[in-house]
């Protein structure tokens, strides 16, 4: 089963064409990694996914449905869970109340009947102990975490994640990339941008390289990683 597929899609901003005709699909259950330097298009690659911007042309299908028109809050709905690379929590609220909110509204379902699935989610991301916490008062790491809990308290079948691993130790690197394995095992498909390529390469299966809004390879992390074009656009070296 494919869960989603992007054919032939492009999105132009004034003169400058950020997504020039990309074309790629995910199964299910498979994480698929997306590197290239800045300004290569990740960023708006994702929004075009998640709804948040309109394609100027091409399709967008999300689990055999064409979704290239439809909002973002509709795709929430149908699947698309998604965290940021700056963690935004209402802060204000504990971690908890954070991810009963994610998860009524994400689901359209009431408070009470989303609480067990929200406990079991933050067993699985290493948050239940801090439950009761303000958001506010997290460290960067229970943040990046919190921000993972709540795309998965919308109940995703398909996870976005955006350099969730930037900024962080190496030691808290390692502990984010393991609870993040740990959802993947659970089945959930996964798209992972993130420059922290050791983290990112430790999970995927597959990672997808853009530069200057094209795809400019795809395949298995050795391969892509051994790949000369990738290495001089990306790495900035010289082969």
């Amino acid at each position: 089963m494919t869960v989603l597929e992007l054919a032939n899609v492009s999105k132009t901003f004034g003169a400058l064409k950020v997504t020039d005709d990309v074309t790629f699909s995910v199964p299910k259950g498979q994480a698929l990694g997306i590197i290239g330097p800045n300004g290569a298009g990740k960023s708006t690659l994702f929004n075009l996914i998640t709804g948040n911007i309109l394609p100027d042309a091409g399709t967008v299908t999300l689990l055999g449905r064409d979704v290239t028109r439809s909002p973002a809050m509709e795709r929430v709905r149908m699947g698309v869970g998604r965290s940021f690379q700056i963690p935004q929590p209402f802060e204000g609220l504990t971690v908890f109340e954070n991810l009963l909110t994610a998860a009524a509204y994400g689901q359209r379902k009431r408070e009470a009947e989303v609480q067990d699935a929200c406990i079991a989610i933050l067993q699985d991301t290493g948050l239940l102990a801090k439950a009761n916490v303000l958001a506010g008062a997290l460290s960067l790491l229970d943040r990046k975490r919190l921000e993972l809990a709540r795309a998965m308290a919308t109940g995703p079948e398909l996870l976005l994640l955006d350099e969730i691993a930037g900024g962080l130790t190496e030691a808290e690197c390692r502990t984010l990339v393991a609870t993040i394995r740990g959802l993947h095992a659970q089945g959930i498909t996964i798209i992972w941008i993130e420059h922290v390529l050791h983290a990112l390469t430790s999970v995927v299966e597959r990672l997808l390289v853009l530069d200057f809004g094209r795809v400019i390879g795809m395949g298995e992390p050795e391969v892509i990683m051994a790949s000369k074009d990738v290495r001089e656009i990306y790495l900035g070296m010289e082969v």
